[in-house]
């Protein structure tokens, strides 16, 4: 569905993408990790067909992206929301719609399954001007979807939004890709990332650092997993073994890239080998994450 294939952009003299190979495929979603400025921006802008790059190929369905055919067959939703606040919502799916040729009956129906997605029904004939961020954002999503495009792309998709509309963001992105659509999901919000996304990149300086599903750079750059027991008595031999380390009189820390089946049971073989049950008091387990990778991969330095 969609490939980058050695693509760069510059600005003047200014690198801003280089070498970036991707692949998705429909029913898939890429979460697009990176600091600021470190070329997010750009490449959705590249993936929308707004910009051409400098160097490089990008496809969608096998087709070039500032085709005009093609730009019909992706809905896009800027972290800048696109609405018309004197409009209801109603009127502004509507007038989406027919920017796609969607007339009569079909329109119609298009408005209302959106409205549903987006769980505005109850205030559909409400102006937008009235809505909450949450809402908002949800009518965001609704209009870029409502042509049924192969792809989305969104851009911080939930920033701003009230617990609630976030949930119902994260589940409506469900039911689209379970329906067959692409997603690049560009955020900061790396549990959204684990939520929503099977695939994640990781860029920086325009270059991507990672790539490949998600389980696959948790295990790679996500970190080991860490245990730390509260435990009054001796260390554990087999804990001692694999380079546990004592931290406090009552705190033993280890690192480990061990199976979670073979941590879970050495974790419970530290009360046998130690103090007994009565001696461990207190467990607990960190394992891999996507910040962990994102900040060993971009460093952990302000970008402002």
């Amino acid at each position: 569905m969609l490939r980058c294939e050695g693509v760069g952009y510059r600005y003047g003299g200014q690198v801003a993408l280089a070498e970036v190979e991707l692949a998705l495929a429909p029913g898939h979603s890429l979460g697009l990790l990176g600091p600021n400025g470190a070329g997010k921006s750009t490449l959705m802008r590249c993936l929308a067909g707004v910009a051409r790059p400098s160097q490089g190929r990008i496809t969608i369905g096998g087709r070039d992206p500032t085709d005009p055919a093609t730009r019909a067959r992706v809905g896009v939703a800027p972290q800048d929301l696109a609405l018309y606040d004197g409009l209801t919502a109603a009127e502004n799916l509507a007038f989406v719609g027919r920017l796609y040729d969607l007339r009569g009956p079909r329109l119609r129906d298009r408005v209302e399954a959106m409205l549903e997605l987006a769980g505005l029904r109850a205030r559909a004939r409400d102006r937008v001007g009235t809505f909450s961020g949450g809402m908002k954002r949800r009518l965001g999503l609704a209009c870029a979807a409502i042509h049924q495009p192969e792809l989305l792309l969104l851009d911080e998709p939930t920033v701003g939004v009230d617990p609630q509309s976030r949930e119902h963001l994260l589940t409506a992105l469900g039911a689209l890709r379970t329906g067959g659509v692409a997603i690049v999901y560009s955020t900061h919000l790396m549990d959204e990332v684990e939520r929503v996304c099977d695939r994640v990149a990781i860029i920086d300086h325009g270059r991507v650092l990672a790539d490949g599903a998600v389980s696959e750079v948790l295990a790679r750059h996500g970190g080991a997993t860490l245990i730390e027991l509260e435990l009054s008595g001796p260390l554990p031999p087999a804990w001692a073994a694999l380079g546990a380390e004592r931290v406090s009189a009552e705190r033993v820390r280890l690192a480990s890239t061990a199976p979670w089946a073979d941590l879970a049971q050495l974790a419970a073989s530290a009360g046998a080998e130690g103090a007994g049950a009565e001696g461990l008091r207190g467990l607990r387990v960190t394992g891999p994450s996507l910040e962990r990778a994102f900040l060993g991969l971009t460093g952990r330095e302000l970008r402002d």
